[in-house]
């Protein structure tokens, strides 16, 4: 597989780079994309077989699930079969922005997506890039770190290029990623619990479920 790269500006993306990235991801391809932080993977969850290749990119245990990027609280409300409270707190406060919540998921969604646990992680980006994308395909993404498992995550589309050349079908390149990785946060059990903390720290989340 030859792997393409389209330089862009992640702050006014052109529209002609987010229409090729979304008919690769409608064919099941894998792209890569810029967001806040880091270089991410993209592609549909709801195709199996483009499930798979994200897995085989990265190199990555099948066993493991897969966060997705999303457009807002719509998009979550077809993704879960339920949405607390708490939910719709955290992402009124945060989203866009740098936290990933996870929430049970609904039955349409791919067992291989949440690593057979019932349970999805979903994040409203700020990036551009990603959101023109969302967008464009009106449908939630895979959202995986672009490196192989294991391996520090790539923060240029150079990097990207260099590490990915050959396992993914397409390098969107804007330049290098500076800010902090997201946290993640699990809602789904009776006490909340910071699984990963990143640009959000633990105080802002119990902060905001207190209603301050």
């Amino acid at each position: 597989m030859a792997t393409d790269l389209i330089e862009i500006d992640p702050d006014h993306p052109l529209e002609e780079a987010i229409e090729r990235a979304a008919a690769h991801v409608r064919r099941g391809d894998v792209v890569a994309i810029p967001t806040e932080a880091l270089y991410m993977l993209v592609a549909d969850p709801l195709n199996l077989n483009a499930v798979g290749r994200v897995f085989a990119a990265k190199g990555r245990e099948f066993n493991r699930s897969l966060p997705l990027l999303i457009s807002g609280t719509y998009m979550a409300e077809g993704l879960a079969s339920e949405l607390s409270t708490r939910f719709h707190l955290l992402a009124r406060r945060f989203w866009p922005g740098p936290l990933t919540i996870i929430i049970p998921a609904s039955a349409k969604v791919p067992l291989k997506v949440t690593g057979n646990t019932g349970r999805l992680a979903v994040r409203q980006s700020r990036s551009r890039a990603a959101q023109a994308l969302l967008d464009w395909l009106d449908q939630p993404l895979i959202a995986t770190s672009a490196n192989i498992s294991g391996q520090p995550t790539c923060r240029s589309g150079i990097d990207v290029f260099g590490t990915m050349d050959g396992r993914v079908d397409l390098v969107l390149d804007g330049g290098a990623c500076t800010g902090q990785g997201a946290t993640t946060v699990d809602i789904t059990e009776p006490y909340w619990k910071v699984i990963r903390e990143g640009a959000v720290s633990e105080k802002q989340i119990a902060d905001c479920l207190k209603g301050r």
